[in-house]
């Protein structure tokens, strides 16, 4: 996984110019931290990625995203690597939490997109790796958003994964509330599955 780079200045133009013609805007800024997970809510869309690439680099960074292995297989596979993707095998959980924290680690500036949806479709849960990671690289928790009905894209509150999941994923359920993706009807709730365990907490 490659550190998060500066968009540079033609980034910020191409980012700028695709945001203009797609009728869009940008709210908010990156925190001052250099290494956070960055939730991608809601996906919906295969727009979702052009638009969140646009989004960053109008906003001065390249960032690594996480993204199903299938995306980049063939020709395009190069290319989606050089937009910051790094292949995800979805039917393998392994130790891919510790592999990402390692980096996180090793990295001196690393800002990771992950849609914690984990697909295009509704599902019962988000996926909790971003949590997770998040916590065992002991980097905070961005929260990132593509609003469809505003057509605003951006980056709202930043909080810590204290291990006590009912109570951060409440504060995440309050700034996710009424954004809207491209298709409403899609969007998977915001609630993780470790939420309806007993204890619900995570050590």
């Amino acid at each position: 996984m490659r550190e998060t780079r500066p968009a540079g200045r033609l980034g910020r133009v191409v980012g700028a110019l695709w945001l203009r013609l797609c009728g869009w805007r940008v709210e908010g800024r990156l925190p001052d931290a250099t290494k956070s997970v960055v939730i991608a809510a809601p996906h919906t869309s295969s727009w979702d990625l052009p638009h969140m690439l646009a989004v960053a680099w109008v906003l001065g960074v390249r960032p690594a995203w996480l993204g199903k292995q299938e995306l980049f297989a063939g020709p395009l596979g190069a290319f989606f690597r050089g937009l910051g993707g790094v292949p995800v095998d979805r039917s393998r959980r392994g130790n891919l939490v510790q592999q990402v924290a390692e980096r996180f680690a090793e990295a001196d500036r690393l800002f990771l997109v992950v849609p914690p949806s984990g697909t295009r479709s509704r599902a019962p849960y988000w996926k909790s790796g971003f949590y997770h990671i998040a916590r065992a690289a002991r980097v905070p928790i961005v929260c990132a958003f593509l609003d469809y009905r505003r057509k605003v894209g951006g980056i709202g509150p930043v909080l810590e994964a204290t291990g006590d999941v009912a109570a951060d994923m409440d504060l995440v359920r309050a700034f996710y509330d009424g954004v809207a993706g491209r298709y409403p009807e899609r969007t998977t709730p915001v609630r993780l599955a470790e939420e309806d365990l007993p204890g619900r907490a995570i050590s």
